[in-house]
């Protein structure tokens, strides 16, 4: 008898463990769909920051514009 009721014991612990582990899953589970959903509205802020900021050729034209102003205010 005291074979079953050790048996039983450790079944016991092992089913306690395995709601524990379920239990961490699940968690986990919540955490990353948090994660996930935040980490979507980073990157769509993100690409909505790069479609305001100016390209490349915009930049430089940026530039020569700035470039001629200063050399204007330099001679007056």
């Amino acid at each position: 008898m005291s074979n079953v009721k050790l048996l039983q014991a450790i079944l016991d612990k092992v089913k306690s463990m395995d709601n524990k582990v379920d239990e961490v899953k699940q968690e986990l589970e919540k955490t990353e769909t948090r994660l996930t959903s935040r980490i979507d509205k980073l990157g769509l802020q993100i690409a909505n920051f790069e479609d305001d900021a100016p390209t490349i050729g915009e930049f430089d034209k940026l530039e020569k514009r700035v470039s001629k102003l200063e050399n204007q205010i330099a001679k007056n």
